[in-house]
């Protein structure tokens, strides 16, 4: 029961990350357009229809990230599920009698038409989560259906968007109906955290480095960005951050200086601590993190090469991080993001922000602070960081393991390393790392896999395991499926 909630869990933060990825180009086109930048209104326009459109793309990214396959049938289904629960909803809301007070005849009309808009625009991306994981669970259950003869031509996978058309006319009820609750527990869950203030930003800091081990940190990522407070409309700390809420931004700006400045410094403090006959050889890889981490936001590479070797190590990562959102808010620093905490971002950002020039103090402080903690852990509790360990699969093996892949067929030698096509049942990517269902974690082999290139393997149950790669885990995880077909 417990490792089918967890397993569940992780496929919901999977999932939820899959729409997020496309915020990168919605950002840059709404950054790009405005009038303080290139000034070109048709690009910022585009870039805001993502921002406006974001429970559709929930409920397509969503059933997408549940169904067997990650079959478009799924996220067809989730669409037409949301469009039903979105309109079905829109006429069953009750409107305030103070929003329309004084109104009659076409006034009333537009009024209570408007304000019907708004409620259900405060509520999309929680409908598109829910028309989302309906249709991931009815594909999952009739994909495969077999109807009589003469209704075959709806069967299988046709069957599915039919059949959550329907269950999400039970959720429009549900939404219409139930909309005061609904709006109610919304507006007190984000009077609750943002009223907290700096124990509530540190609490989320320190959970979202901690929820990071098993992927479950996308679970807290979207309430708090995409979620939580209401400005004329739009919800959730990034999209009004871009949308010019003054107030937006608490909850994104502590992360640039760990991922800009603090996690860099622990790859120099790494680098610092190598062998002297191995810094030469590990210098690439960690400047590549080091790099990643700065200007993409990035961090799992170098989170992931002390995780596991010193997690009270980890533990002051996360505590730090929660104690970055603190600083930064108490400077009053507002920065928000697309995708992550990097310079590509902060630039975008800039010319929204509050006091962003902040950053740079508060980024060497957390640079020099890194360095020293890991420097002198490194030292004291002789971790086997890269370039310090004394078997024979270390960092230094890693060009030779991704040449030697690369000639033969790299999906082919994970496969071998992962105990073979008989143990993998399922493979799947999410960012930098591989989701894995298997037989047996125990016969999975993680010297083969790091001298593959792998970062690290997470066992988390028997039957479940994740393994970080990096920026490439989509098309490793593509080359293992087609290994993995080419098998059968």
């Amino acid at each position: 029961m417990v490792k089918s909630s967890f397993a569940g869990a992780q496929k919901l933060g999977r999932a939820l990350m899959l729409p997020i990825a496309v915020l990168p180009v919605a950002g840059l086109l709404l950054r790009l357009g405005q009038a303080d930048m290139l000034d070109i209104p048709f690009v910022a326009n585009a870039g805001d229809a993502v921002f406006k459109n974001l429970g559709l793309l929930f409920a397509v990214g969503v059933a997408i990230g549940f169904a067997k396959e990650s079959h478009g049938a799924a996220g067809l289904a989730g669409a037409v599920g949301y469009f039903i629960a979105t309109w079905g909803a829109k006429v069953l809301i009750d409107i305030p009698p103070d929003a329309v007070q004084g109104l009659s005849g076409k006034a009333l009309e537009l009024a209570t038409a408007a304000a019907r808009e708004d409620m259900v625009r405060r509520i999309s991306v929680l409908t598109g989560i829910l028309s989302g994981l309906l249709a991931g669970g009815l594909y999952n259950r009739y994909y495969d259906i077999k109807l009589p003869d003469y209704l075959a031509f709806f069967g299988g996978r046709r069957f599915v968007p039919i059949v959550t058309g329907f269950a999400c006319v039970f959720l429009a009820l549900a939404l219409g109906y139930c909309w005061p609750i609904v709006q109610g527990g919304l507006d007190a869950a984000s009077r609750s955290v943002l009223g907290s203030g700096e124990i509530g930003l540190f609490i989320y800091g320190v959970l979202n480095r901690l929820l990071l081990v098993t992927g479950l940190h996308h679970i807290v990522n979207n309430i708090a960005w995409v979620i939580l407070g209401d400005y004329h409309g739009v919800t959730g700390d990034l999209n009004r951050f871009f949308a010019g809420d003054p107030s937006a931004g608490a909850f994104m700006a502590g992360f640039f200086p760990i991922m800009m400045f603090g996690l860099p410094g622990a790859c120099l403090a790494m680098y610092r601590s190598a062998r002297s006959n191995s810094r030469r050889m590990v210098a690439g890889i960690l400047f590549s993190m080091a790099l990643t981490s700065f200007l993409t936001g990035v961090t799992e590479p170098v989170e992931y090469a002390f995780m596991f070797l010193a997690p009270v190590l980890y533990v002051i990562h996360a505590i730090l991080t929660g104690l970055s959102l603190v600083v930064m808010d108490l400077l009053h620093v507002k920065l928000g993001f697309t995708f992550s905490a990097g310079l590509f971002d902060y630039v975008i950002s800039f010319k929204k922000a509050s006091h962003p020039l902040l950053l740079l103090p508060v980024g060497a402080v957390y640079f020099l602070l890194y360095y020293g903690i890991f420097r002198f852990a490194i030292a004291r509790f002789d971790l086997k960081t890269i370039g310090r360990e004394s078997d024979a699969v270390s960092a230094t093996d890693l060009p030779l393991a991704r040449a030697s892949s690369a000639a033969s067929s790299r999906g082919e030698s994970y496969l071998q390393a992962l105990g073979g096509a008989g143990n993998v049942r399922e493979v799947e990517a999410c960012a930098t790392r591989l989701r894995l269902d298997v037989v047996d974690s125990a016969r999975i082999d993680e010297a083969a896999l790091k001298q593959l290139g792998a970062r690290g393997v997470l066992r988390l149950a028997t039957g479940s395991a994740q393994v970080i790669i990096g920026p490439q885990a989509d098309q490793v995880a593509d080359e293992i499926q087609q290994a993995m077909r080419g098998r059968v």
